[in-house]
């Protein structure tokens, strides 16, 4: 939420959300969601906090992913690094929004990848 209203206040939109401090926790993993948009094929992999895991031909890792102290199921973001696992080029490294994808979302012309929600226990 504080990151989606800092967002909005760069584009000098800031009267379109109010900035609150919101008190992130750090969870245990994430839940992605990749899809392979040649075939229609759909992935959800669970992949823990420091580890990596191949969502259809890429190669994920998960740096960190947080959520809300006071609501776990609310707003999650991960740091994911994605690349190739053949010659391990970065296709992208950064934090995901799970309710704004397309904010800072992998650019890759067949594969897509997004933050479903933090992993808590």
């Amino acid at each position: 939420m504080i990151i989606r209203a800092a967002f909005l206040a760069l584009c000098g939109l800031a009267g379109a959300a109010q900035a609150q401090e919101v008190v992130a926790t750090s969870g245990v993993g994430a839940v992605l969601r990749s899809l392979d948009k040649v075939n229609g094929r759909v992935q959800d992999i669970e992949i823990p906090v420091g580890g990596s895991a191949q969502a259809q031909g890429l190669m994920v890792t998960l740096g960190d992913c947080r959520y809300p102290a006071d609501n776990p199921t609310g707003e999650a973001y991960a740091y994911l690094r994605i690349r190739s696992p053949q010659d391990g080029v970065d296709y992208f490294q950064g934090w995901m929004i799970a309710s704004s994808p397309a904010l800072s979302a992998l650019d890759h012309n067949r594969y897509d990848v997004w933050v479903l929600r933090c992993k808590t226990s």
